[in-house]
């Protein structure tokens, strides 16, 4: 991930530097595959609880043991093949990192971190999460980029590539079409968690800040995905970039990912016997994994 190692570039490209916007789309989308596919144990009560009960050994050869999974990735995917040894370590250090904010982050606005806690048992949860979330982290940057693979070993340049693809026109892309796939992204991620009793559980510790916060950054990975990460099948299937659009898209695709969870949390009786400021809870509580699929997921499905 570095800005050395040229990761996914056409050959013509790798002894170039990679430009600022070039390492800010690739970062996120490591950042967007790590939340991606540590999404299920984010939720997932005993992970929360294994931070705090197993012994700091342990905890630390799971740390070295997903170091060493990171180094064998990125050797032999995650890297152009002329990558050296210290290029390999420099990405998969960098990954740890991002791994390791990104679930802190997360666990903080979940409410399972807080600064009431022990020293031991807030690096215990993060570290716990974070080692899932590095190697989605790595995954996600080599894998979810939205350039053709086959025109970077070519070499083609960019307007040559876009020229030749087949791609439909951005700006003829069918609204209802995209919804309805949005849809299915959201209730395919976010069906994942929510039968759990952590859903409920969240909902009624989390504050009201971190439900605003939740809201906030659920908005913003939707609109990163979508309009700015280079994320695969962003250019296919997203209209044509214009701050009305980009925002009304946003606002769009959180919509979709609310109704998705509403109607996913009713259909498991998730609303029964509870408060109406629960119900909302929950629908936002879920909401995160759903827009990550109603935008990241309605990519993947039609790429």
């Amino acid at each position: 991930m570095s800005s050395k190692t040229g990761k996914g570039r056409p050959a013509a490209q790798l002894g170039k530097a990679r430009s600022l916007a070039e390492s800010l789309q690739e970062y996120l989308r490591g950042i967007v595959g790590g939340i991606m596919f540590s999404l299920p144990l984010m939720y997932t009560m005993e992970v929360w609880w294994a931070g705090f009960t197993e012994h700091p050994l342990r905890i630390f050869l799971y740390f070295l043991a997903t170091f060493t999974l990171l180094l064998g990735y990125n050797s032999y995917a995650g890297l152009r093949r002329d990558a050296s040894r210290l290029e390999v370590v420099i990405d998969s250090i960098e990954e740890l990192g991002l791994g390791i904010l990104v679930a802190a982050a997360f666990l903080w606005l979940l409410g399972r971190i807080t600064f009431d806690m022990t020293a031991d048992e807030i690096v215990g949860k993060v570290v716990m999460e974070a080692m899932t979330v590095a190697i989605g982290v790595s995954v996600g940057t080599a894998q979810l980029g939205g350039e053709n693979s086959e025109a970077a070993d070519t070499g083609m340049k960019g307007d040559e590539q876009q020229a030749n693809s087949p791609s439909p026109d951005r700006d003829n892309v069918d609204f209802w079409a995209q919804m309805v796939i949005s849809l299915c992204g959201a209730v395919l991620f976010a069906a994942n968690v929510a039968p759990t009793e952590e859903i409920i559980t969240i909902a009624i510790e989390i504050s009201s800040e971190r439900l605003i916060g939740l809201v906030l950054v659920s908005m913003t990975l939707g609109a990163l995905i979508l309009f700015y990460s280079n994320f695969v099948g962003a250019k296919q299937f997203t209209r044509s970039e214009s701050l009305f659009t980009n925002v009304s898209g946003t606002i769009i695709t959180y919509a979709v990912a609310l109704v998705a969870s509403a109607s996913i949390l009713w259909f498991f009786g998730r609303f029964d016997g509870v408060a109406p400021i629960t119900w909302v809870a929950q629908t936002v509580v879920l909401a995160l994994p759903a827009t990550l699929g109603a935008s990241a997921g309605r990519l993947l499905l039609q790429t």
